[in-house]
């Protein structure tokens, strides 16, 4: 019949278990800004966190749980071959922090032991003596436990650093509590004799009964399962309850909760169960290296193996705090702010031109003169003098260089309709100097920016003239990258820095023209 019942909650266990992880990972957390789970003593806290005045909002109000489960009960002491039975209980659970919570708990099972091994200590043992056992006997007992207890649970692992919520939670905890027993002894069949005549059989032939399954065998079919004697007790020294010994317990336990939705999850358990008492079987006599019986002095405990179905039950609550991870909140704010309180930005501009410091070019422009994007001195000509100074807007190339009022010295008609005649095929210089660069630098070196002066010297004295910057880069896109850099920066030089018009100047990098790191400059 026992095997029966460990087969059926085996099977629910399976069947629970399956159901359990097949069930969608229900939401978790809670809004902050919810009003209805907040208490009222905690309201004010929580209205000092939404004016900025409090960086903690206050702990929500949360759902108790209410709890039944079934499971293994059985006694550890000094009958060896226990023989586990269903016990089920019942709690109350409720959530002090994100961590800790309390429970009580009832608890109620009945536990069975039959020893496959002979003993001599019963001379010792009241109950055995009066019922006239006089050789070796087989101990046996029933005992039916009952207590009461208040426990602190610890979760472990429902504070998470990269993941929201968790479909389980693992917790342990300790308690204290009361347990009223009472053990039986089958010690008498249904007629009314002692099982002597059994025991000796047993004892006496040992190659019969081969072992501990042989002899609990013969031992179960020659008893019955009446358990009529009731078992040693420690009389008036110990409290009662009715015909119970009273003991103050404590327990240790620990288990996994596998939620199912937001109000039912499934609870799987053990808790082991310490009472100061060596009569939870029923015996505490032992025998001595010469045969006289003796007290064990080892007290009995009891443990509960289980599986149970959580209810959690409240209105205008969230969830109980340890399915909760409390730093959901916190990376949801860093994600995604929508209470912190950002101060107005304040954004220098030193020179008033609409660019701010960090972004413009020339920090120091004058008072009321445009500036393009970079907060540079806008110069639409090109011929070195500042719009905002400029008297002659649009300065036609040939007409530059330029007085310090922005205005050329244009030919005299007579001069433009009758040139002379040029002399050389290509009037225009063609000694412009070659520029090096160092490694991946596109910065010109002082001695560049001098050479470049004379370029430009000759390009105003020679207004009609253009020039073309080559260089010469390899095959990779890094080596034709850098080389645009470097006639960029020649050409925004000239233009910027010595007032040459940008149109009067080329660009051109050509793959294996000539030294990678070597920059030309030729008259067009």
């Amino acid at each position: 019949m026992s095997s029966k019942k460990y087969k059926l909650l085996l099977t629910v266990l399976m069947f629970l278990s399956v159901g359990a992880f097949a069930q969608k990972n229900p939401p978790s957390g809670y809004s902050v800004y919810d009003s209805t789970i907040i208490t009222k003593k905690r309201q004010p806290q929580q209205n000092e966190f939404w004016n900025n005045n409090y960086n903690f909002p206050s702990k929500p109000r949360n759902m108790w749980e209410v709890g039944l489960s079934a499971g293994l009960f059985n006694v550890m002491g000094d009958v060896n071959g226990n023989v586990p039975t269903i016990g089920f209980s019942a709690h109350v659970r409720k959530a002090l922090g994100y961590l800790f919570s309390l429970r009580v708990q009832y608890l109620n099972g009945v536990a069975k032991g039959l020893n496959w091994l002979a003993s001599d200590g019963y001379q010792n043992n009241g109950p055995w003596v009066a019922a006239g056992y006089n050789g070796p006997v087989y101990y046996n007992y029933k005992t039916h436990v009952q207590d009461l207890g208040i426990q602190g649970i610890l979760s472990l692992n429902n504070i998470r650093f990269h993941k929201n919520k968790s479909p389980w939670v693992a917790y342990a905890g300790a308690g204290i509590g009361a347990t009223a027993y009472q053990a039986k002894l089958n010690l008498f069949n249904d007629n009314g004799d002692n099982y002597q005549a059994l025991f000796s059989e047993v004892y006496t032939h040992p190659q019969t009964y081969k072992g501990r399954k042989d002899t609990r065998k013969a031992l179960k079919a020659g008893m019955d399962d009446s358990y009529e004697t009731n078992a040693q007790t420690n009389g008036e020294r110990r409290p009662k309850m009715g015909s119970n010994t009273l003991r103050l317990s404590t327990t240790v336990l620990a288990g996994i909760e596998i939620k199912l939705s937001k109000r039912i999850n499934l609870a799987i358990e053990d808790r082991h169960s310490f009472v100061h008492d060596d009569l939870l079987d029923g015996q505490q006599w032992g025998e001595k290296p010469g045969g006289d019986p003796a007290p064990t002095g080892n007290w009995d405990s009891y443990n509960y193996a289980s599986i149970g179905l959580n209810i959690n039950l409240g209105a205008k609550a969230v969830e109980p705090l340890w399915w909760i991870n409390p730093l959901d909140y916190v990376y949801s704010e860093l994600n995604n702010p929508k209470h912190q309180k950002f101060p107005k930005p304040v954004v220098d501009d030193t020179d008033g031109d609409g660019v701010v410091d960090q972004l413009d070019r020339e920090p120091n422009t004058p008072a009321g003169c445009p500036v393009d994007t970079h907060g540079v001195t806008k110069d639409t000509d090109g011929d070195g003098v500042p719009d905002c100074k400029d008297k002659q807007l649009i300065t036609p190339t040939e007409c530059q260089p330029v007085d310090a009022d922005g205005v050329g010295k244009c030919p005299e008609p007579d001069c433009c309709k009758n040139p002379p005649k040029p002399e050389v095929v290509n009037p225009c210089p063609t000694d412009y100097p070659s520029l090096s660069f160092k490694g991946v630098s596109a910065n010109l070196t002082n001695d560049n920016k001098a050479m470049l002066h004379n370029v430009a010297e000759k390009l105003k004295a020679n207004p009609t003239c253009n020039i073309t910057i080559n260089g010469y880069p390899e095959t990779s896109k890094q080596s034709q990258a850098l080389c645009q850099k470097r006639v960029e920066a020649i050409k925004k030089h000239l233009v910027e820095k010595e007032g040459i018009s940008a149109d009067r100047i080329t660009t051109n990098c050509e793959v294996g023209g000539g030294d990678k790191n070597t920059v030309d400059i030729k008259s067009n």
